[in-house]
């Protein structure tokens, strides 16, 4: 039987990269849990608003848990807040918190100390790969994203807003690590492999804060599935030409519903009617 595990998430490659290895590798992936800024509604570091992680989170087929946090918060009121998250999951049997480090000891060793105090065990699906090797990995896999912030003592703040495409890695000013694992520059997915559909936003240029230069980002489309209540984009109503509910098997209405269902609850939905031979359309 698989075991259940949440994983700590941003959003960025190297959690979508944790989350196709903990898939691959069998887990019961459980829900995504994030940390957004109280004052603007946006996550903690990467400046993407909520709405575009729940968006992301939806077309990933998973849950999100949002945890929300002070701007620059001690993490003493992180941690308790972490902490509250993960209890619900306590009670469903969870014992993994899975995060996307790649090699920073420092960081291992406080996420490490933090799991023993709130009774889990860490799980490091990429710890000690190589980077430069999962940057080309990323690319050469169709995952598709941008540099939402550059650190602009390490980049011009131009780098915020590009694609992570080959060139994009290719360009990287030496002592730059390809995935960014030092803080050069942080990052949003929004296409590749396991999303059931693009995540369509409008990019600007952002803000300064501090040295950190950011892309503005503005989330195109999302509703409120009418089951679970996620946000996602409903393809037919958000007028793309092909939605991803055409490529799933189709079931006939329900009654039960007034709306559409995430991709999540509507795979669910059609599981649960194969099971019963409920009628199809």
């Amino acid at each position: 039987m698989a075991s259940p595990v949440v994983l700590s998430f941003s959003g960025g490659k190297d959690s979508v990269l944790a989350l196709e290895r903990l898939r691959t590798g069998g887990w019961d992936l459980r829900a995504l849990l994030a940390a957004f800024v109280e004052d603007d509604g946006t996550l903690v570091m990467h400046g993407v608003p909520e709405r575009l992680v729940a968006l992301q989170a939806a077309s990933l087929g998973v849950p999100l848990v949002p945890l929300r946090v002070p701007r620059e918060a001690p993490n003493t009121v992180y941690e308790a807040r972490f902490a509250a998250a993960l209890e619900p999951f306590r009670a469903q049997g969870v014992r993994h918190v899975a995060f996307g480090d790649l090699f920073l000891p420092d960081i291992k060793a406080y996420r490490d100390a933090l799991m023993v105090r709130l009774g889990f065990e860490p799980v490091y699906p990429l710890w000690h790969e190589d980077t430069r090797s999962l940057a080309e990995r990323f690319v050469d896999s169709g995952y598709r994203g941008i540099a939402i912030c550059a650190d602009t003592a390490r980049l011009a703040p131009e780098w915020a807003g590009r694609e992570l495409d080959a060139s994009f890695f290719a360009g990287l000013p030496p002592g730059v690590d390809p995935c960014g694992e030092n803080g050069e520059f942080h990052t949003f997915v929004y296409d590749g492999p396991g999303f059931f559909y693009p995540v369509r936003f409008e990019r600007t240029t952002g803000p300064m804060r501090g040295k950190l230069a950011y892309a503005r980002l503005r989330p195109l489309s999302g509703e409120a599935c009418a089951r679970c209540g996620a946000t996602f984009e409903c393809g037919m109503k958000a007028g793309v030409e092909h939605c991803w509910c055409a490529d799933l098997p189709p079931i006939a209405p329900s009654t039960a519903f007034t709306s559409c269902l995430c991709p999540r609850c509507l795979r669910d939905e059609i599981a649960t009617r194969q099971r019963t031979g409920a009628a199809r359309m």
